[in-house]
């Protein structure tokens, strides 16, 4: 289990939360993008090694939205990219 640092309420199992996915870039201009490149934005979950960014509902709790880094080798949450090397 996840131990998610919570702003409001301190480190909380990640039971009490709702997972709510990666952060992603921007959604590009359909008509300025390619048709590949659009596809890829559309079909293509991206599934890095290392750390993400993800954001999580603290919806047994505070009911704040956060926005964490968790490394995917390990599942430790870090302070950001730098920090899993």
């Amino acid at each position: 289990m996840l131990l998610i640092p919570c702003p409001f309420c301190g480190p909380r199992n990640e039971s009490e939360f709702a997972f709510g996915g990666p952060v992603k870039p921007g959604r590009p201009d359909p008509n300025a993008t390619s048709n590949a490149d659009w596809v890829a934005y559309l079909t293509q979950v991206p599934n890095p090694l290392g750390p993400v960014q993800e954001r999580w509902w603290h919806v047994r709790g505070c009911g704040t939205w956060l926005t964490i880094w968790r490394d995917t080798r390990t599942h430790n949450i870090v302070e950001g990219p730098a920090d899993a090397g």
